[in-house]
């Protein structure tokens, strides 16, 4: 049997909310949640109520009040029972995370710059409670420990590592400097992705790039057969130093964009886009290799400039070759990391400029722990791990 898990709001309920706002989120949880625990209590029996079958795994038994704390105040539920084991909601227990999840959204607000003032207001209007300057400085402080404790936690074994770095604006010494946040994305032998760390530094040369990279090796880091990056200086000769002889696959949709800047004219900027993608696509390494030959002899006379440098820097990008074809469409590129920075500007945006740079790293980390925990509770794997080499 199975069971429709999504819950779709009755009209009168939208209609109540329209009319009532925030003052009506106590009654929404209530009739979510319980309608979520509801839900749990039959899938856990097996059965349709009322139905016979020899594969029920007990029988319900009632509700059982309870009032919790919330962050839109104290809400009543009523807890499904169930005469024989030990079911227990799922949806109750991750609703007693809320006053974990309440001291990350004062901490977080306070990241962000909202004056203890305005996050007290704030927490008033959503609890009824009132919270001091104190304890809003506090759940920073739990926060920056949690984080911290993340950032330093023990690694494993990899087998592809991403790097690739985005900025944020901070303000240092009474100006406002771009901060370089520097991130590791690796897929493990389960096939499954995780963010291996972040680093905030004033700049992205070699020697913030070759701290960060040997944080990562002495956390344990281990069995790495390919690195994924972009070509810049500071990243190039940082992972020489610490991962010397690995293969590295430089990005291609980097390249792209690279080879624009070396095409004299205009109009032959979609032909030499296409043509750089024919050697990418090619079937195997021999093919790509054939068709960049082609390529380069085709540009030697109108375009020097663009074939000498083709000649030089696309071959970079055809190490995925020696890789399992399953693998490389997600080898080929650091997209896997761009999405990232795509959720954390959408966070950041909202801040503009950060007082420091430990408030940029604070927000940064809160991100991608939440989205590293998401793929390793995902039922899905990012690379199948039947073909690692």
């Amino acid at each position: 049997m199975t069971y429709n898990h999504n819950f779709t709001l009755p009209q009168d309920l939208l209609e109540q909310i329209a009319e009532q706002g925030l003052d009506y989120l106590p009654e929404l949880l209530r009739i979510m949640l319980n309608a979520a625990m509801k839900t749990e209590r039959q899938q856990y029996l097996g059965v349709d109520p009322y139905e016979r079958s020899p594969e029920r795994q007990g029988y319900a038994n009632g509700y059982k009040s309870k009032t919790m704390k919330t962050r839109v105040g104290e809400v009543t539920f009523d807890v499904p029972q169930v005469r024989e084991g030990n079911f227990y909601p799922e949806a109750l227990e991750k609703g007693l995370r809320s006053e974990r999840a309440l001291t990350l959204s004062l901490a977080e607000m306070y990241v962000k710059g909202v004056s203890t003032r305005k996050v007290a207001a704030i927490v008033e209007k959503l609890c009824g409670s009132r919270v001091s300057s104190s304890q809003v400085s506090k759940a920073a402080a739990q926060m920056d420990e949690k984080l911290s404790a993340w950032r330093q936690s023990q690694l494993d074994e990899i087998v592809y590592l991403y790097l690739d770095a985005r900025y944020e604006k901070v303000r240092q010494d009474g100006q406002v400097r771009d901060a370089a946040v520097l991130i590791a994305v690796g897929v493990g032998p389960d096939g499954k992705r995780k963010v291996l760390g972040v680093s905030v530094s004033l700049g992205e040369q070699e020697v913030h790039w070759r701290a960060f990279m040997e944080s990562l090796v002495k956390r344990g880091l281990r069995g790495v057969q390919l690195i994924i990056s972009d070509d810049h200086a500071g990243l190039k000769a940082a992972r020489q130093a610490v991962f010397g002889g690995l293969p590295w696959q430089r990005c291609q949709f980097h390249l792209q964009q690279n080879a624009q800047g070396y095409v004299p004219r205009e109009e032959m900027k979609a032909e030499v886009a296409e043509d750089i993608r024919t050697i990418f696509n090619a079937p195997n390494q021999a093919m790509a290799e054939r068709y960049l030959a082609e390529t380069v002899k085709k540009y030697e006379e109108t375009a020097s400039h663009l074939a000498n440098w083709m000649e030089e820097n696309i071959p970079e990008g055809l190490t995925v070759f020696s890789f399992p074809s399953v693998h490389r469409r997600r080898l080929r590129t650091t997209n896997n990391v761009e999405r990232l920075n795509r959720e954390i500007k959408r966070r950041t945006r909202v801040v503009g400029i950060f007082t420091n740079m430990a408030s940029c790293l604070r927000l940064v980390s809160a991100v991608l722990m939440e989205m590293s925990d998401e793929w390793e509770a995902a039922d899905k794997v990012y690379l199948s791990p039947d073909y690692f080499i």
